[in-house]
């Protein structure tokens, strides 16, 4: 596998990580949006030292995480039961010979 040596700088201070070739981009902009966060958390004035900023940013971006998995499911919860609903609706008409109308 190709690796790449990839430098980042995340709030003023450079970081070096190897990673797959093929996944610098990803790398570079996940650094990207880290830093971003970061940096919102460091110019808000209420949190301050690079590890408690760091902490900080990686609480706000796990419970993003974890709404968007939770609106996932509930979305598939809800894309199953809508499938499953027109799965038996066409079967019935089948059954029945019936036109189906969606």
């Amino acid at each position: 596998m190709d690796m790449a040596q990839v430098s980042v700088r995340i709030l003023e201070k450079e970081y070096q990580f190897a990673c797959p070739a093929s996944e610098r981009n990803d790398l570079l902009n996940a650094a990207e949006f880290l830093n971003a966060k970061m940096r919102q958390i460091r110019d808000s004035g209420k949190v301050v030292g690079l590890d408690r900023i760091s902490v900080m940013a990686a609480l706000n971006l796990a419970n993003e995480l974890l709404k968007g998995r939770s609106r996932d499911e509930l979305m598939d919860s809800s894309v199953g039961l809508r499938i499953k609903s027109l799965r038996e609706r066409v079967e019935s008409a089948l059954e029945t010979g019936q036109q189906l109308e969606l």
